[in-house]
């Protein structure tokens, strides 16, 4: 699919105001998603400590990607109701930095759908900056 700007979609997640992580979906299709931040240079960003964004905090965007990417499939499919979802666990999360460099340019967003039923899903997602791996691992999520 073509790029989607953020308000195309930003009503197909639960995140409000400056938690929404993300500003653009660059791709996506059956089972996979590609989006763009650039949220974690903000200076008022919702979980950036007084060192800066810790690299932990890459598996929320790669939790929102997959949010995302299972509520464009539903818009798609014709759903008019986006079910809520609930993050259960991350599974082989490495952090190859500690922290976030705000100036180091946008973050790339990638989530994979390995995994769904009408139960949940389970997204093996990475994040990475102008092409340096930062964060990778798998997330499962539970519908409510």
């Amino acid at each position: 699919m073509t790029r989607l700007e953020r308000d195309d979609w930003v009503q197909l997640l639960p995140h409000a105001g400056a938690m929404c992580l993300l500003d653009a979906v660059d791709s996506w299709d059956a089972t996979t998603i590609d989006a763009c931040s650039t949220s974690h240079a903000r200076p008022d960003h919702p979980l950036r400590g007084d060192a800066g964004l810790h690299a932990v905090h890459l598996a929320e965007y790669g939790a929102q990607a997959m949010a995302l990417h299972g509520a464009l499939l539903a818009r798609a499919a014709g759903d008019v109701a986006v079910r809520p979802g609930m993050l259960v666990s991350l599974r082989d999360v490495r952090l190859e930095v500690g922290f976030v460099d705000a100036r180091g340019g946008r973050l790339d967003v990638h989530a994979e759908r390995l995994y769904a039923d009408t139960a949940g899903a389970q997204y093996a997602f990475r994040v990475e900056q102008v092409g340096r791996l930062l964060a990778s691992g798998r997330a499962a999520a539970m519908y409510g």
